[in-house]
């Protein structure tokens, strides 16, 4: 990466990284807000144990409604060297983690595969909200094992007004995709832990229901039975600054809920996960204390 003309991820804002410009608003050195194990992940990445997940601060994509915009937004964490990153890994590891969840690491991509450098003894999951450039991602492969990036819009107006990113949806499908290539088809162990593989995410926003069949629609038609994971969530609890978005003022509705079960049960989609409504809890989001960093 040129840190005087940053072009890691989509935003291509050739940012002078090392004066902290960017969209991201990050410097040249790792920012975290928390590293502990974690139990609320899907039940193949959590496992008995916890994934081991590395919150990074800052965000590239920034969404309006982001759960955890004390530190995408807010960017509040800790600077830490490379060497201490790869010290976190190994003290996760040690408490049992049962990967390395690396969550949000986009705007950090050469500092984390720096750290990525020599194999870990488990897997590496990269926890991306999908709004990725495909060169960026080829220099992972054969560093990460998992791969868990969000879809979040099929819908360009939707990305454009939400996260000011009207590219998202061809973004995404074309990271995803490449994703897949690398992974190849997801495997479990015997434990039902998955051991590589890609896990597509897609949070159902209220009021936009049609944003959600189409996204189903695309991870429908695009990859067979077998290869891929996904997981439909229902977990959307307003945060932040609402006040220019009315419909996200609100969790999701009953009705709702049960008219994207509906249209999942009428897809060819068969493997993955369905969150239950009563996932949309404040207390399901990660204290952001430095714990761990």
């Amino acid at each position: 990466m040129d840190n005087t003309s940053c072009r890691i991820c989509p935003r291509n804002c050739r940012a002078d990284r090392a004066s902290a410009r960017g969209f991201c608003q990050s410097g040249t050195e790792p920012k975290l807000a928390r590293a502990a194990l974690h139990l609320w992940e899907e039940p193949c990445i959590s496992g008995s144990r916890g994934s081991g997940t590395v919150f990074f601060s800052g965000c590239s994509l920034r969404c309006v409604f982001c759960q955890n915009d004390k530190i995408s937004r807010g960017n509040y964490g800790k600077t830490v060297s490379v060497s201490r990153l790869r010290e976190i890994y190994q003290e996760l590891i040690d408490l049992g983690a049962h990967n390395i969840n690396l969550v949000n690491p986009t705007h950090w991509a050469e500092p984390v595969l720096q750290s990525l450098e020599d194999r870990l003894p488990v897997p590496v999951v990269y926890n991306t909200g999908g709004y990725e450039e495909v060169s960026t991602l080829r220099r992972f492969e054969g560093r990460v094992q998992i791969y868990l990036p969000d879809m979040k819009y099929a819908d360009a107006s939707l990305a454009a007004r939400l996260s000011a990113a009207p590219d998202y949806p061809e973004k995404a499908k074309a990271a995803i995709e490449e994703m897949v290539r690398q992974t190849g088809p997801y495997e479990l162990d015997d434990d039902g832990l998955l051991l590589r593989g890609t896990i597509i995410r897609h949070l159902i926003l209220p009021g936009h229901l049609e944003n959600t069949r189409q996204v189903l629609d695309w991870v429908d038609q695009t990859f067979l039975p077998g290869e891929v994971l996904f997981s439909l969530m229902s977990q959307y609890t307003p945060c932040g600054d609402l006040s220019a978005f009315p419909e996200l003022q609100r969790r999701l509705t009953r009705e709702e809920y049960d008219a994207c079960a509906s249209y999942l049960a009428q897809t060819g989609i068969e493997d993955g996960f369905f969150q239950e409504l009563s996932s949309a809890e404040e207390e399901y989001i990660p204290p952001f204390d430095c714990q761990g960093v």
